[in-house]
């Protein structure tokens, strides 16, 4: 879970509203002086903003950051491709070396050239303790990273990680500006050089991120000129606006993309997702905690319901953090709707219906709260059929509303409406989401949840690059789940988004959790080109 990134208040995204309005009666998306002349800017509508735009924070690990690159990157099918490196990696036949060969075409936007130096600097201030990156568990296999010379970097490692070119795509710092500052608290954070596509101009927090082309990035500099995020955490004002014309393309929930669906003007594009929804079951609150409990949720759950209902079908029934289409699944881990099947848990467990067909058992009710984001209706509507499910089954859960502010402090002990996910290697997304020594670890392993077979299968899946061990590490940890499920997984969410039919070279990829900066159609904004006016709509 990387909820670090999606945390906002309401009157910042009011005010963002108001501003962003104010703005697109100017016409934001034309070419200034230029009345009827082709598009050269865009503004869409995201739910989140992160919290840092520093690499050695966090941003921009899982790439597609806009204002850096990384050694590698992902192409539209997810294969990795050559960015600041000039090619794949050279691997040693151990698995323990990988040898990159940079570009020496480089340079930052304020004009630095960029070298082997700076991405040592970025791996190594990352893996420093006293750096607040709480993704530095990802880059545990690395031994030692060193610069050979201008344009080499060599990465040595403590055991052969299979999926450590993937990690590559880490975005990249500069040296010379970044190691001047406080790495945690430098102007850095929110003001940051990089080697992207486009320019940080401005960030209003809560309200928007502005940039403009990087008119020496060494791919090519972009045709939209300036590029605007508009931080809208409300989906239906989100909406809203997009049909009013104040946003060029918005992500929206099922029910409310459905509604564009006839407009001629715009086009629904749909990403597949590994973003999961679930309810985290701490293991410090006696009735969540309890595995009785728990089993019983994991079947009285009706999942198909909530992709028919809440997400129109948008989606799929999850049973874990690994999607059901995906190789990585353990085939017969999928728990069926059981109602009958949940009360029998119950009652074998001891847990008795009292007289308002709440359980009770030792004189504990079985009641827990469940929290979910403010305006975020897709976290409501799942905590709502979640909650609805539960009574059924004799359990009384009551869901509120709140900001991450408040939410936070009360993870250990209460109930979250959650989301996850990472594409591509299972080590991504799972590690942090249930290894043991993690609870605790601000948003990772939000559930506290401890199981040693577990902890040992991460480790093993992480540790070995035989495809076979692999696969039986990760199933290993599917199948306990269904053992102990410290976590509800509810339904894998499709993404969608309204676009104006103004550009080609639109696409989407397999998406994770997180998305706004680096997901959605813009995860290749550099790549639109405007449409002349006789190809709209087509």
């Amino acid at each position: 879970m990387t909820a670090r990134s999606i945390r906002g208040t309401a009157t910042a995204i009011l005010a963002g509203a108001v501003a962003l309005t104010a703005a697109a009666c100017t016409n934001p998306g034309s070419t200034a002086g230029a009345s009827g002349g082709p598009k050269d800017s865009a503004v869409v509508g995201i739910a989140y903003e992160p919290e840092t735009l520093s690499p050695l924070l966090g941003y921009g690990k899982d790439g597609n950051s806009k204002i850096f690159d990384g050694l590698l990157a992902f192409d539209a099918d997810m294969k990795l491709k050559p960015a600041l490196a000039v090619k794949l990696p050279h691997i040693t036949a151990d698995g323990l070396t990988y040898t990159y060969t940079l570009r020496n075409d480089v340079t930052f936007s304020d004009g630095a050239p960029f070298t082997a130096k700076d991405v040592v600097f970025t791996y190594r201030t990352i893996l420093d303790p006293k750096t607040n990156n709480a993704s530095r568990t990802e880059l545990d296999a690395i031994k030692k990273v060193e610069a050979v010379g201008d344009d080499t970097v060599v990465f040595t490692l403590k055991y052969p990680y299979a999926p450590f070119a993937e990690r590559t795509v880490q975005a990249i710092a500069p040296e010379h500006v970044a190691a001047k500052q406080d790495v945690n608290t430098g102007a850095f954070t929110t003001k940051p050089i990089g080697t992207g596509p486009y320019v940080l101009t401005g960030w209003s927090k809560g309200e928007k991120l502005t940039f403009k082309a990087n008119p020496t990035y060494w791919d090519g500099a972009p045709a939209v000129k300036k590029f605007t995020m508009a931080v809208v955490k409300d989906d239906d004002v989100r909406a809203t606006r997009l049909r009013a014309g104040d946003l060029d393309g918005a992500i929206l929930p099922p029910n409310l993309a459905e509604g564009f669906s006839a407009d001629k003007a715009k086009k629904t594009y749909a990403a597949k997702t590994y973003d999961y929804r679930t309810v985290t079951l701490p293991t410090h609150n006696k009735v969540a905690g309890d595995l009785a409990v728990r089993r019983a949720l994991d079947v009285a759950v009706d999942r198909q319901a909530m992709v028919d209902k809440i997400l129109e079908g948008a989606g799929k029934p999850a049973y874990g953090p690994v999607p059901t289409d995906s190789p990585w699944f353990a085939k017969g881990t999928e728990r069926r709707h059981d109602l009958a099947g949940a009360q029998k848990i119950l009652d074998e467990a001891g847990w008795k219906p009292g007289p308002d067909g709440v359980r009770v058992k030792n004189g504990v009710r079985a009641e827990f709260p469940l929290w979910y984001l403010s305006g975020d209706k897709l976290r409501q509507d799942h905590a709502l059929a979640y909650a609805s499910d539960a009574k059924k089954a004799g359990i009384d859960i009551r869901t509120q509303a709140g900001t991450w502010e408040v939410i936070e402090p009360r993870m250990k002990t209460d109930a979250v409406l959650a989301g996850g996910g990472s594409p591509g290697d299972p080590d991504f997304d799972q590690y942090l989401l249930l290894k043991s020594s993690l609870a605790g670890d601000g948003f990772n392993n939000m559930a506290w949840y401890d199981n040693k077979a577990v902890d040992k299968a991460l480790d093993d899946g992480r540790r070995t690059n035989d495809p076979a061990q692999r696969k039986a590490a990760y199933d290993t940890v599917q199948r306990e789940l269904v053992k102990n499920p410290g976590y509800t997984f509810l339904t894998h969410i499709d993404h969608l988004y309204v676009v104006d039919d103004s550009w080609d070279g639109l696409s989407t990829q397999i998406e994770p959790h997180d998305h706004g900066l680096a997901s959605g159609p813009w995860w290749d904004v550099e790549g639109w080109k405007p449409k002349s006016t006789g190809d709209k709509g087509k």
